[in-house]
């Protein structure tokens, strides 16, 4: 076991400031009459033993003749001795007083002492006797009591420093004494996740506090927590880990005058700048917002509140166009796919949190690449020549325009729905036929065999395409052609001719 050191300043000091402060002095009742001895006495208090040290001064009335001390009885019946420089003490009985003079004697009594009494029998050279004594109040300073060696934690003092942003801290025994026996006193810092950079509930703790004590001959820690990159509150408490309250929520318990720099006690006990710190520059969750266009031009938006700081619910506005909106709030750690705008709706989407837009929470409905597209089929013969858009369920309307020489009809497609357009049989050699919504071109050209003219009853020509995947794209329309009808490919202003 490991003994801390004592200092004996503070008690020397003690003992020197007592012994320039001389208290309580008395007089002998002694009759003014020849051969006598006059006692008086001063006393101090000893902090080191806790003992009254009192000074007896034994004075020789006589001018002639010297007096020998024959007899002392003092009260307490403890030693009364003269002081002898570089020797040691002497017993105050058998000592000479010089004629006129005087001698000075200690007396040490317990610190409980009310009173002592010091009673003299004298003799003198001319063998006359006489017996004095003297007395002294010793109750007026009250007890004496021994200098403390250590202090008792109920009654220690402590000094800190403390960073909250930081999560730092300091606590200092103050003092030269150290905490008496075995006794320790534990301090704690911890730091919170929490919802507000001012103080608010639920907060959460994170990672480990850090705890230490001041005793067993330590008398200064350091504490040091790691602080979140999000709303925080960082206390430094009164108390170890078990003092730690984990959550701290609405009506619950709160550490109150256990944080130090409070003041009430025990937190009033720590001098030092206030033990608690709110702050944080942003939230302690993970929003997060997905798209996912369909076919019908609809959006679907998936929310999510999933990290590392993810420790509250986050209620999400997602919004559309023509004053649509909907709020969806999203547990820590979970999930939200089941938010869907509506296609007339999907031209602008914005996800905010807290009335702010999160990154990359800005969304436009896309048409996904597997949507089907329209087809087109043709009907021809030698007085016209009719073209037919086809839109399959499941997509969203389409607009086509049909031109042939001079003339265009615009027709809008329903999806499973279709548009037929007839156009009067012309020297035009095709059609043209466009979506401008998808940025796509067809060419069909007018040959019906059987007729007058050019083309009639003979081989239809080949199928230039222009554009990227031209082989896969005019395969595909070749067997599409035996039955009259082209299928629209996905492409940038692709054109493909056909025969029809």
């Amino acid at each position: 076991m490991i003994r801390p050191k004592l200092s004996l300043r503070r008690p020397l000091a003690v003992l020197a400031a007592a012994l320039i402060g001389l208290t309580g002095a008395a007089a002998v009742a002694t009759p003014a009459a020849a051969h006598h001895t006059t006692i008086t006495a001063t006393v101090v208090c000893d902090q080191l033993s806790g003992e009254r040290v009192i000074t007896w001064t034994v004075a020789n009335s006589e001018r002639r003749t010297a007096a020998t001390v024959k007899k002392v009885t003092a009260e307490p019946s403890t030693p009364v001795q003269v002081l002898v420089p570089g020797a040691d003490p002497v017993d105050l009985q058998g000592v000479a007083i010089p004629r006129n003079g005087s001698v000075q004697a200690v007396q040490r009594v317990p610190g409980d002492t009310a009173s002592a009494k010091l009673i003299v029998e004298g003799r003198w050279d001319n063998r006359r006797e006489r017996t004095n004594e003297g007395t002294i109040n010793l109750a007026a300073d009250g007890a004496c009591t021994p200098a403390p060696k250590c202090v008792d934690a109920s009654e220690a003092k402590y000094s800190h420093t403390f960073d909250g942003p930081k999560g730092t801290a300091t606590v200092k025994l103050e003092g030269d004494l150290p905490l008496c026996g075995e006794e320790k006193q534990y301090f704690t810092l911890v730091s919170y996740f929490a919802p507000r950079p001012q103080f608010a509930t639920p907060q959460y703790v994170y990672g480990e506090p850090d705890s230490d004590f001041l005793g067993a001959g330590q008398n200064e820690i350091e504490l040091n927590v790691g602080v979140p990159d999000c709303h925080t509150q960082v206390d430094l408490i009164w108390g170890g880990v078990d003092e730690v309250i984990d959550p701290l929520v609405e009506d619950g318990p709160r550490y109150g005058s256990k944080k130090l720099g409070e003041k009430g006690a025990p937190g009033n006990r720590s001098s030092g700048p206030q033990g608690w710190y709110n702050g944080g520059s942003k939230n302690c969750t993970t929003p997060a917002s997905t798209f996912a266009s369909a076919c019908d031009g609809s959006v679907t938006v998936s929310l999510s509140n999933d990290g590392s700081i993810s420790k509250y619910p986050v209620e999400f506005e997602v919004r559309g166009e023509n004053g649509w909106s909907k709020t969806v709030t999203v547990a820590p750690g979970k999930a939200d796919n089941e938010t869907v705008v509506p296609a007339e709706n999907a031209g602008k989407i914005e996800v905010l949190v807290d009335g702010e837009v999160i990154e990359n929470g800005t969304y436009s409905w896309e048409r996904p690449e597997d949507c089907p597209l329209p087809t087109v089929t043709t009907d021809a013969d030698c007085e016209t020549f009719g073209l037919t858009a086809s839109n399959p369920e499941g997509g969203m309307p389409v607009k086509v325009e049909f031109t042939y020489g001079d003339k265009t009809e615009t027709r809008t497609v329903a999806p499973g729905s279709s548009e037929k357009v007839t156009f009067p049989a012309g020297d035009e050699e095709a059609a043209l036929v466009v979506l401008p919504e998808l940025g796509l071109e067809l060419e069909v050209v007018y040959a019906p065999e059987g007729c007058g003219g050019g083309g009639g009853g003979e081989e239809p020509p080949g199928l230039p395409v222009t554009g990227a995947a031209a082989g896969g794209i005019a395969a595909g329309a070749i067997a599409l052609l035996a039955l009259g009808a082209v299928l629209f490919v996905m492409a940038r202003r692709r054109r493909i001719h056909f025969t029809a």
